[in-house]
């Protein structure tokens, strides 16, 4: 799955599909693997799967990365992630 990561954003999000990959911002800086280390449990909690089932597979040093989930497909994930957004911005649109 190709993910383009943004760090050191103003909130932990998805923002949506862009050129086949998911864009995700989030808070955490591109240091010592901060980053890194965020997106792996940012997908583990919004899919609600153990953090030791996602794994970046490339683009350690890189915005564009390729995560694997375990037991699931891209298009699974891909779905999976789209949904959650989608939830997310109905949960927060009802509070406005």
């Amino acid at each position: 799955m190709a993910i383009r990561l943004q760090p050191r954003a103003s909130c932990d999000r998805l923002q949506g599909e862009r050129g086949g990959a998911l864009a995700i911002q989030l808070k955490a800086p591109p240091v010592d693997g901060e980053a890194n280390a965020a997106l792996l449990r940012f997908l583990a909690g919004t899919l609600g799967v153990p953090l030791s089932a996602v794994e970046l597979v490339r683009g350690a040093t890189s915005r564009s990365k390729w995560i694997r989930v375990q037991g699931w497909s891209g298009d699974q994930v891909k779905a999976a992630l789209l949904a959650s957004a989608r939830c997310n911005q109905l949960d927060q649109s009802a509070w406005s």
